[in-house]
């Protein structure tokens, strides 16, 4: 933890002692900005105190001079953005100054004035400011990411004690713009760098390895100052963005879309624990080739590959295996130290391993339920330990072409009551995100267990009428944990702590399932 600075210590040594992480605050009232801020920040004593969300920042500024006097080991930015440079301060430039100067009197060390007001104010004012606390000088672009080079040079003929970029990113590759600023500029000037967005993400982690002085977290998913703000929390113990360095291994899991992804949670939760210098994270890749671009120049060691993309990747991998090949479907790509992609298809021990827990697959009787790629990796996985496979699907010809692929047997939904199962494998979305769909009728379920390969909500409609019967079930969290543990194994050669993956995805959905609004 950084201790707080002498206000005699000169501006320009202030990146020396700062946190990696600055906790943006935001609220309509100081007394609910202070309430957070005395609940945080023990665990975040960098903060930004956003005023210009305060209808009378000036009025609230002697309660905020309380809380850092007796707060002692907190480093404040006073913040008052005005509306035309994306803030709500509707003052005039005059008042924005005097708030500002009056935010340093009431003990925040450093102020951040935005580059159009500093354009539009005197020097002599700019130069008075910065006499009395260290000067963030802020850029903020809310379309795209542009012109960084320029928006720089612009920037630099104001002194000030940091330079600060924000742009939006539009595709993932606008992280390595903002990141090949940081490196080529970083070690002339004190700069903060990063891109608002859900695709910024890569920026707001990795940011700090590539120069950024530090960079901005939010209070919560719900509290952010900023498109794509991660919460602190997140970026603390999910990311361990405090041990990332120019060592650290990136990882990521890719789709579109990705927000709602659980890979982010399971997978640095191996990695933390399994001690290996490395980061996972959400990759919003709006097309493929933005997605390969990206791989290349980071470089991403690993990915983990989500809907749409399956597929679509196999032409750009330079080498697959066996089931990858068989199955027509990638989720898992290696990039080797030689610069080439190569493929595998985890899904296949997402299903083997869970079931050979519970029973020995040779001669099993099962039934897979959907002709997808999750419904493919099954029908092949089983088939080659020995199982006699049926498939029922929605598109009988679909189900037709994967059974003589395979070599397994399709059955029609009218002759289900009339054969009994080891297994019945539900490999469609049917039941996914609360929905009370089932794929199946209770008169239908007729197996010694069942597996339900949806896994949010972690208890689906499948696995109710399944327990309610007495039948064994197989939540999709398992699947999700033992195909993700075996990504973690290609990718590090080490034995993945499937207990604490589970544990860890266990308690995300739990979160996730008590933040939801209760079905009439």
């Amino acid at each position: 933890m950084a201790l707080a600075l002498p206000s005699t210590l000169a501006p320009r040594l202030l990146p020396l002692r700062l946190p990696k992480v600055c906790l943006a605050l935001s609220a309509d009232t100081v007394e609910d900005m202070l309430a957070t801020a005395e609940s945080m920040a023990r665990d975040d004593p960098f903060l930004e105190f956003r005023l210009d969300y305060l209808k009378q920042p000036v009025a609230a500024l002697p309660k905020i001079h309380r809380f850092l006097e007796t707060h002692q080991y907190v480093t404040a930015i006073a913040t008052c953005r005005r509306v035309d440079s994306g803030g709500k301060f509707k003052g005039s430039l005059a008042s924005q100054l005097e708030v500002l100067t009056k935010a340093h009197a009431a003990g925040c060390l450093i102020v951040d004035l935005e580059l159009q007001s500093a354009l539009k104010a005197k020097p002599e004012a700019i130069a008075r400011l910065r006499s009395r606390a260290g000067l963030i000088l802020s850029f903020h672009d809310f379309r795209a990411t542009r012109n960084l080079e320029e928006t720089l040079e612009k920037m630099l003929k104001i002194p000030a004690d940091f330079y600060k970029v924000v742009t939006t990113a539009t595709t993932l590759f606008d992280n390595v713009a903002m990141m090949k600023l940081l490196q080529t500029q970083s070690d002339k000037h004190a700069l903060i760098g990063l891109c608002m967005g859900e695709q910024g993400i890569i920026s707001r982690v990795l940011g700090v390895r590539a120069g950024s002085v530090f960079t901005f977290g939010a209070v919560s998913a719900d509290l952010k100052t900023a498109p794509g703000q991660v919460s602190s929390r997140d970026l603390r113990s999910v990311y361990r963005i405090e041990q990332v360095d120019a060592a650290t291994r990136v990882y990521g899991v890719a789709g579109d879309p990705i927000e709602h992804s659980l890979s982010p949670v399971i997978m640095n939760t191996a990695l933390r624990r399994e001690n290996v210098n490395g980061v996972y994270l959400p990759l919003h890749a709006k097309t493929l080739k933005d997605l390969i671009h990206c791989v290349r120049e980071i470089p991403l060691h690993g990915l983990s590959i989500t809907m749409p993309y399956k597929q679509a990747i196999l032409p750009h991998l330079d080498n697959t295996d066996a089931h990858t090949a068989k199955i027509g479907a990638c989720n898992t790509v290696v990039r080797g130290q030689d610069g080439k992609l190569y493929g595998f298809n985890t899904d296949i021990a997402g299903v083997i391993r869970p079931l050979e827990q519970r029973l020995s697959i040779e001669n099993a009787k099962v039934l897979v339920l959907g002709a997808g790629g999750a419904a493919r990796a099954a029908v092949f996985g089983l088939k080659e330990r020995g199982a006699e496979v049926w498939i029922l699907n929605r598109t009988s010809a679909k189900a037709q072409k994967l059974a003589r692929q395979a070599k397994a047997r399709t059955i029609k939904r009218a002759d289900l009551r009339k054969l009994a199962f080891d297994v019945i494998i539900n490999a469609t979305p049917v039941g996914m995100l609360n929905t009370r769909d089932c794929p199946l009728k209770d008169e239908e379920i007729q197996a010694r267990v069942v597996f339900d390969m949806v896994y949010d909500p972690a208890e689906t409609r499948l696995l109710q009428a399944a327990r309610a019967k007495g039948i064994a079930v197989i939540p999709g969290i398992e699947m999700f944990v033992q195909q993700a543990a075996r990504q973690f194994e290609i990718w590090t050669g080490k034995p993945a702590p499937a207990a604490e993956m589970l544990g860890a995805v266990t308690i995300a959905l739990q979160d996730r399932a008590a933040q939801k609004p209760p079905r009439p």
